[in-house]
């Protein structure tokens, strides 16, 4: 059996060429041309700033992908900043789970490790500097009613009565707010900007709020905390970043983006906005995702039929594979529709290369070979992989009793099978040719067993007579055969786009997960590791379970089929 090293191969032809051939993009040749004129001295800083209250999912993976590909490419750097303003929702487990999926896909922040609570001090020191501009106020309006006052996109807001409240008296309340003395919702900071403006997000917004609870970092010292607008730009300006890439749900908030750091006058880096991923027959919204977990829709944030990064990894995909696939879908201005089927291609093609094969039946069914010694048994060559021969071959054994799949014989076959039936020969994969001779069934008339015959001359799955079958099927040694959980997962929704489902969870495949038990695998599979990847012959590409695979216990997920959807829609195009 091929080792389980053999997977390590992370330098696969698909992936040099993938790297090597990055196509262009706008947020290249906008990087191009600030390094052409000199802009930031030429350094390149980028940074990926999660906020660490779920995990991370396959539309991060984009983020993070283009922001760390960008440092790597330009010999620049990327820092990993959480975004840690709003302790109601974040914790640890969050913390600790984007840095290993940030590691897992391949890229490393070295010593580039920081949190927005790092710079609390300092974001209060800007705020309170912009009082003293005159540039912001604390108002007492309660949050339906500043939601009332800003007005709609046809008319202009209204101005608080608060607005116009005196610097010291602002600095005054505001000192009261971070001291503690007033409750949650009665009053926050605000921008003084133009209540007229045509973008709302200009219409004085807020800038702290209170939250008087527990942080994961900083504990119970702040009970005011500042809103992402705020601490984001800042926190670029801090680090020195000169390109904050964000999708283009922030290009509104670009102009307030430039607002603050123009006026407290300190280092502007440059925001740019891409679309966002948009995967079919999934969500990728981090509130329904959280939906689904805690409404136990699914099995945890690592269920393999999530699209969280954790998801992914524990089904079997490689982080090559994932790299590859947000190479290939670009950066683009605006939103689309990326097809589920092209994430599928590119694990597919990764695992076409470097995954073994070996043979599993997960429908067992049972077939004596009559004319084959009662005690004997062999072993016989097997290819690891034909699309690399220095992955050699395997021995596996093969005996008078084994086990076919139950969809590879029909006791009334329509005119097209051309798989077992009575009567009919065909060949067994590295084995010999067989023909049904008799069909057992029990007491209900299910079948249970075939007898057969084996034609010893056909060693190797060839007739020297030239005679020919039409079928080749996969099987195992009944004697030899290891046993195996094995767990089928599907689309988790039935709809193209839930996401525009207002309950997307009625929309749920119920089909989403077949768990089949007492599936037989070649023995050589006894000694998988965890995330170890194959191919089944005939059946698809499959990883042991990194969560609820044990020694005596092997559990295999399926990572893909091997059928290719994606080849057909881009031949249809």
């Amino acid at each position: 059996m091929i080792s389980s090293s053999h997977m390590d191969r992370t330098d696969s032809i698909m992936e040099k060429s993938a790297e090597n051939t990055a196509p262009p993009n706008f947020i290249r040749h906008l990087i191009n041309k600030d390094i052409q004129t000199n802009r930031f001295g030429g350094n390149i800083v980028t940074r990926f700033p999660p906020e660490p209250n779920g995990y991370l999912h396959i539309g991060h993976a984009k983020s993070i992908c283009l922001n760390f590909g960008l440092a790597n490419e330009y010999k620049g750097k990327c820092h990993l900043r959480f975004d840690d303003t709003n302790p109601g929702k974040e914790s640890v487990e969050y913390v600790d789970s984007i840095k290993t999926d940030v590691r897992w896909l391949g890229f490393d922040w070295k010593e580039h490790l920081y949190f927005a609570s790092n710079y609390f001090e300092r974001l209060y020191a800007c705020a309170v500097e912009l009082i003293k501009k005159g540039l912001a106020y604390v108002d007492s309006l309660s949050v339906e009613e500043i939601r009332q006052y800003r007005g709609t996109l046809t008319q202009p807001g209204t101005e608080s009565p608060y607005r116009n409240r005196s610097i010291q008296e602002n600095i005054d309340l505001f000192d009261r707010m971070k001291n503690g003395e007033f409750d949650e919702g009665a009053c926050v900071l605000r921008a003084k900007i133009d209540m007229a403006s045509p973008n709302m997000v200009m219409r004085d917004p807020t800038l702290y709020r209170i939250r008087k609870m527990n942080h994961h970092r900083t504990g119970d010292q702040w009970c005011i905390y500042p809103m992402y607008d705020f601490a984001h730009c800042l926190s670029d300006s801090i680090e020195g970043i000169t390109h904050s890439i964000c999708t283009l749900e922030f290009e509104n908030n670009r102009e307030l983006y430039d607002w603050i750091l123009n006026a407290l006058e300190v280092y502007h880096p440059q925001q740019i906005e891409f679309a966002r991923l948009n995967l079919s027959y999934t969500v990728l919204s981090k509130r329904k995702l959280i939906e689904l977990v805690e409404g136990g829709y699914v099995n945890g944030w690592d269920d393999p039929r999530m699209p969280t990064i954790s998801g992914l990894r524990r089904r079997g995909f490689s982080p090559e594979s994932i790299r590859s696939f947000c190479e290939r879908i670009g950066v683009a201005r605006r939103d689309s529709m990326v097809s589920y089927a092209l994430l599928e291609h590119s694990i597919r093609e990764y695992l076409n290369k470097t995954a073994p094969r070996v043979m599993a039946v997960l429908r067992p069914l049972r077939v004596v070979i009559e004319n084959y010694p009662q005690d004997r048994s062999e072993e016989l060559d097997a290819v690891n992989n034909p699309e690399d021969a220095s992955m050699g071959t395997r021995k596996i054994p093969f005996s008078r009793v084994i086990y076919i799949e139950q969809d590879d014989f029909m006791e009334d076959p329509p005119k097209k099978f051309f798989r077992l039936a009575p009567g009919r020969e065909v060949r067994l994969r590295y084995a010999y040719f067989i023909t049904c001779k008799d069909v057992i069934k029990d007491e209900s008339g299910h079948i249970v067993e075939l007898i057969c015959t084996y034609d010893p001359e056909t060693k190797g799955g060839d007739a020297p007579d030239g005679r020919k079958v039409k079928a080749t099927l996969h099987w195992v040694s009944a004697y030899h055969s290891i046993d195996a959980e094995v767990r089928l997962y599907d689309h988790l929704f039935q709809s193209e786009n839930p996401a525009e489902a207002g309950s997307f969870v009625d929309l749920l495949n119920p089909n989403s997960l077949n768990v089949l038990q007492d599936c037989k695998l070649e023995p050589g599979l006894v000694a998988s590791t965890a995330d170890f990847r194959c191919q089944f012959e005939r059946l698809g590409y499959f990883c042991v379970d990194s969560k609820d695979s044990m020694s005596d216990r092997l559990v295999f997920n399926r990572i893909v089929t091997l059928k290719d959807t994606w080849e057909k829609i881009k031949k249809s195009d």
